[in-house]
């Protein structure tokens, strides 16, 4: 399937989800969705964005900080307005609409990641932005979420929020800011180690134990993952070989990922004409206001640059899966609405990939023209010519 894409000049992205829809318990029922292949999508994804750490100096974030910021902010706004917006006009409960706005708040950044990797751009200045609102996206995301668990609980503990939201920032600036500085210092040591290919071993613990070490600090594995690529971006600069081996893992892993989400969606629900019309309303909602969020944080750069930091936040993937199925899981969230944000999650998943590549085509474009450029040897046709 993802070759059947690339041929029809789509991101491979879009075919893998779409795979998983076909395999799926939708269509031919050949897998169903099992905690095991969870297990391996969610470390496939893990190394899907320590390979984007590898490819970000934290220099490059800190960079866009503000800009990211005000995407980030703006972005968790918008769609967490117009989902409770939502829910409330299609008369669910108030801990109903709570739950879909969170639903609508976090982007799945492994999904543009995937995309940008896979066109080479993602040393971009957007993309730099778009990479550094995701996190701050994600801890937004993880406050609102604490917040509405609460009150499907029937209960907010303020102090509880308070102190997860501050130890997620504190772990994301300290890594963030320090990482790289302690990774340069330790790298003459550890390419001194008598190992196979130090720097990759060493890279892989980091990987995985920054990914456990951010789940105890309330944030997800994969912001965890994305600081320890990032954390070893400048220490691995000139060892190609790190890149080689975890491009390697990641390109096996990463297809899980894609797939699983695609096996998520359950088609039969769809047969009841209200829920098709609700799931359409929630998914363009999710879109729009992700567009209109993500460009307005970055106002004053120019409309192409605008719209590739809008549509490059508008994957939900599996975030808003999970989302959804806490609400399900605690009985504050019906059938209709859990199925209209799934459809909204795969669907926004499959929107995303051809309107980032459509409106960062001018880019690859001039990278194309600029790589035959330098790679012509122009005094040999200078010496042709005469």
């Amino acid at each position: 399937m993802a070759e059947v894409f690339e041929r029809l000049k789509q991101p491979a992205v879009v075919g893998e989800i779409l795979a998983g829809v076909i395999i799926g318990p939708s269509l031919l029922g050949w897998v169903e969705p099992s905690e095991l292949l969870g297990i391996i999508a969610e470390i496939g994804v893990i190394f899907l964005l320590f390979m984007v750490g590898l490819e970000t100096k934290p220099q490059d974030i800190i960079r866009v900080g503000k800009r990211a910021f005000l995407v980030g902010t703006l972005g968790v706004i918008f769609p967490f307005v117009a989902g409770y917006g939502i829910a409330m006009w299609w008369d669910g409960s108030f801990v109903e609409a709570m739950f879909i706005g969170a639903a609508l708040v976090a982007t799945s950044v492994g999904i543009t990641a995937r995309v940008l990797g896979s066109m080479g751009l993602l040393d971009r200045e957007t993309s730099r932005i778009i990479l550094g609102a995701a996190v701050i996206d994600d801890i937004l995301g993880l406050i609102i979420l604490s917040v509405v668990s609460g009150l499907g609980t029937g209960s907010v503990d303020v102090t509880a929020v308070l102190k997860t939201a501050g130890l997620a920032i504190a772990f994301t600036v300290v890594v963030g800011l320090f990482g790289s500085r302690i990774m340069t210092w330790l790298a003459p040591r550890i390419d001194g180690l008598r190992v196979n290919k130090p720097f990759f071993n060493i890279g892989i613990i980091l990987c995985l134990g920054l990914s456990v070490v951010s789940i105890y600090f309330g944030v997800a594995a994969i912001i965890g993952a994305f600081l320890a690529g990032m954390a070893m971006a400048e220490a691995t600069e000139n060892n190609p070989k790190v890149h080689q081996l975890t491009s390697g893992v990641t390109e096996f892993l990463v297809p899980f990922f894609l797939v699983n989400i695609g096996m998520q969606l359950n088609l039969s629900v769809f047969r009841d004409t209200n829920v098709v019309v609700l799931a359409i309303i929630i998914t363009v909602a999710a879109v729009i206001t992700k567009f209109i969020g993500g460009g307005l944080g970055v106002l004053g750069m120019s409309k192409r640059e605008i719209a590739q930091v809008g549509v490059g936040m508008i994957p939900r993937g599996e975030v808003g899966i999970v989302v959804a199925q806490i609400g399900l899981g605690m009985g504050v969230i019906s059938q209709p609405f859990f199925a209209s944000v799934l459809f909204m999650a795969v669907a926004t998943t499959l929107i995303a990939p051809p309107l980032i590549k459509i409106f960062f085509a001018e880019d690859t474009d001039k990278d194309g023209i600029m790589d035959e450029f330098e790679e012509h040897d122009v005094s040999d046709e200078y010496s042709r010519i005469g």
